[in-house]
């Protein structure tokens, strides 16, 4: 007979359900109740009032929320050493990266913008990303991480905080106006952290919430 571990593990590409008699979902745009069904993967729960989708079971999720954290978390950590910017004016040229950013507004008279670019830009989208491997890896093999429950529980209140696309836009449009005055050449750093942006996106939209709940649950009884 097979353990409850070997059942997760033949499950990890698809939801495991747990058997919850009476449970409900709240649909999140107009509160209407609705009775929780098991649904096929690539299939959605949508609200009987306002049709919009309540949860749903995406296709290879756990696979897909893990790969796309791991490729955030590499193109995280290039963009700590690639250059991200490059300056020519007057004959000057000036290398930037993304920490390098942040101790300079630190340092000079913006000590208060540097603190938040550095926490909203990197320790943010590094914690989420982070958050998201910690929970979905032990996953894949029917286990799950100590405590993986309080870290879902922040990642997700931490999404919020996460502002890579508006510095990416706020970088964009710093470099229409430096243009203007210098030679402004996007680097390999910038290019990256876009990648992270996107993967981060992707791996937090990949599996839905009440998905990696109910794997998490599973996972704890096994």
């Amino acid at each position: 007979m097979k353990s409850r571990t070997q059942h997760l593990r033949e499950a990890s590409h698809s939801w495991p359900q747990p058997d919850k008699q009476g449970d409900t979902a709240a649909c999140l745009f107009c509160d209407t109740i609705h009775d929780l069904v098991d649904i096929q993967e690539g299939e959605a729960a949508y609200c009987k009032r306002c049709g919009n989708i309540i949860y749903q079971n995406r296709r290879a999720s756990l696979v897909r929320a893990t790969c796309f954290s791991i490729s955030a978390l590499i193109f995280m950590l290039v963009v700590q050493f690639l250059p991200f910017l490059t300056l020519n004016a007057a004959g000057l040229q000036r290398e930037l990266t993304l920490i390098n950013t942040t101790t300079s507004l630190m340092r000079t008279d913006a000590p208060i913008l540097g603190a938040s670019v550095l926490v909203f830009t990197i320790l943010a989208p590094f914690f989420l990303i982070c958050g998201m491997l910690y929970s979905t890896t032990p996953l894949l093999a029917g286990r799950c991480a100590p405590g993986a429950e309080y870290v879902v529980k922040w990642v997700y209140r931490a999404e919020p905080w996460n502002m890579v696309e508006v510095f990416l836009l706020g970088v964009l449009v710093s470099i229409l106006k430096l243009a203007q005055v210098a030679d402004v050449h996007i680097n390999a750093g910038f290019w990256a952290y876009a990648g992270a942006m996107l993967c981060t996106a992707a791996a937090i939209a990949g599996i839905d919430r009440r998905e990696l709940w109910d794997r998490l649950e599973l996972a704890n009884e096994s």
